[in-house]
């Protein structure tokens, strides 16, 4: 599945310090749980505690976690959808992500100085948002009236279903909102997906707080504002302390795990983000278990059996006769394969099956 998040965020608010913690990560764990692809790409892990649950009830020889793409986007000033600063490489890399993730600063230090003069994060957000709202509204002006002339003229039905969407659109980010805030139908989201408007993409958002909130996020006076500004898009909010998240990633599992505890933290904000963006972009996660490895996969909510087959190999689809399947759950409270199968809980699912994140499953097939 090549899907990436991309992290945005104005010059200082912690952007590039967040990204780095996931590539030194990466640098410092074994058996490629990180590692970058080139200069401004990051491959991230998925953490999962089932892995290690799966493998202790049904053992293989090694266990392999499923990875995820960050991307650091370039930086942006006011003015970027005119092309002021990087502004065009800032929206042509936006394009190419298929979700955001948007770092904005939370913390006050003196020897960092904030591009606007002073801590604000409600400004942060709406300055890139506002980029992104020009840019796009920008494009839908132009569409509308191709759209509209081929939809009176011409009398074309998919002239007429595209101008409805963009009719729908237009005020939207006239009044300065994003385009993912709107409810579309299945056929309108279509037509939106072909659009490619940067303010469609799902967001979250980053607060970037300081080491002494990292046991309590909404201690900070800041989290609070970005959270009430995300409620509006219905996006979730996590706090993270990148400077912090940076120096525990080049430490081993012990220490890491010792400094969390000490920190009053169960969960590092780097695996916390990682889990938010891979569930953001509607991804879950399946599980092929014992023999020579223990596995996670990627699949994308909704999909069936067969296309779930043809993540492991192409065979798998083609041939697809069934799945057995059995929910990590069950697995987990029974306490072995054995038990789930006696428990009647191993099912036997055929081609309109819609695989459900935690299954484990054994496909056969025939070729």
């Amino acid at each position: 599945m090549a899907l990436t998040a991309g992290i945005v965020g104005l010059p200082n608010v912690g952007k590039s310090t967040l990204f780095n913690a996931i590539t030194k990560a990466g640098a410092e764990m074994a058996n490629y749980p990180f590692a970058t692809i080139d200069p401004n790409v990051g491959m991230v892990e998925v953490p999962d505690k089932r892995l290690s649950r799966i493998d202790e009830l049904i053992p293989a020889k090694k266990i392999i976690h499923t990875t995820f793409e960050f991307t650091d986007i370039a930086g942006i000033v006011k003015g970027a959808s005119k092309g002021e600063g990087l502004g065009n490489k800032f929206l042509e890399n936006i394009r190419q992500v298929d979700a955001i993730v948007h770092v904005v600063r939370a913390f006050d230090d003196d020897n960092i100085t904030s591009v606007t003069g002073t801590v604000d994060p409600l400004d942060d957000i709406e300055t890139i948002n506002l980029e992104l709202g020009i840019a796009d509204l920008d494009a839908i002006n132009k569409r509308f009236s191709k759209v509209e002339k081929q939809a009176t003229s011409a009398k074309d039905k998919d002239a007429i279903a595209e101008l409805a969407v963009l009719k729908k659109i237009k005020p939207v980010l006239e009044e300065g909102g994003a385009v993912r805030s709107i409810e579309f139908n299945e056929d309108e989201q279509k037509i939106v997906k072909g659009l490619f408007l940067l303010t469609s993409k799902p967001v979250l958002y980053v607060a970037n707080i300081a080491e002494d909130d990292m046991s309590d996020p909404e201690a900070s006076k800041y989290y609070k504002v970005i959270e009430d500004y995300a409620k509006k898009e219905n996006a979730q909010v996590i706090g993270v302390s990148a400077k912090t998240e940076e120096e525990i990633a080049e430490l081993d599992d012990d220490e890491r795990q010792d400094f969390l505890e000490a920190e009053g933290v169960t969960e590092s904000g780097l695996d916390k983000l990682i889990k938010a963006s891979y569930k953001l972009l509607g991804l879950r996660t399946f599980f092929t278990a014992g023999g020579k490895e223990t596995r996670a996969w990627t699949f994308h909510e909704g999909m069936k059996a067969p296309q779930v087959a043809g993540i492991i190999h192409s065979d798998f689809e083609r041939g697809f006769i069934r799945a057995e399947v059995m929910a990590f759950d069950d697995l987990d409270k029974l306490g072995s394969e054995q038990a789930v199968k006696e428990a009647g809980k191993l099912g036997l699912e055929g081609k309109d099956y819609e695989v459900q994140d935690g299954d484990i499953i054994e496909f056969r097939f025939n070729v």
